[in-house]
């Protein structure tokens, strides 16, 4: 079997289990506490309207969480057929206590490449703790490099990015 048929059958697994988290959080959103929706109704949004916000705000975490999980495996699986020593692996945090350790996502010859699907998060800590991380990886001796499938749409988000990239370049990395 190739590494086509093994995404294929990989994307049949990831596809079954989300809807199976779906239909189990759908189930158990009918006995959650709706309370809240009194706020949104003061806000200007309908009872029904509130609903589907919860319904697809609910729809929308399980599929960034399997979205991002399948392509990270998928891209893992490529990286696996070039070079079979390819693998994760966690590097201890040498610039601070929290976290211990950093996972570097797929280890390929001396290059530790983080795998994103998409990174729309826009505070400072997220720079400062990918900052730190970028140090352990190149004090552990790796090229960084970052592969990000989808790039963000929000300008704040862009900026973002784009002191990351500053940040990979800065310690060596791509």
């Amino acid at each position: 079997m190739g590494v086509k048929d093994d995404i294929r059958e990989m994307a049949d697994r990831y596809a079954a289990a989300l809807k199976e988290k779906l239909e189990e959080r759908i189930e158990d959103m009918v006995s959650d506490d709706t309370s809240h929706y009194l706020i949104y109704q003061i806000l200007g949004i309908s009872l029904e309207e509130g609903e589907k916000i919860d319904l697809y705000q609910n729809k929308g975490r399980f599929l960034y969480k399997y979205a991002g999980s399948f392509l990270e495996e998928a891209a893992k699986l490529c990286f696996k057929c070039k070079d079979e020593d390819a693998c994760s692996t966690r590097i201890p945090n040498t610039l601070g206590s929290r976290p211990k350790t950093f996972e570097i996502d797929c280890v390929l010859g001396n290059d530790a490449i983080e795998i994103k699907w998409r990174d729309a998060t826009t505070d400072g800590d997220h720079i400062t703790k990918e900052h730190t991380r970028l140090k352990a990886v190149s004090d552990a001796g790796y090229h960084p490099i970052r592969v990000m499938f989808y790039y963000p749409n929000r300008e704040q988000a862009i900026r973002i990015q784009q002191t990351l990239e500053t940040v990979y370049r800065g310690v060596g990395g791509a």
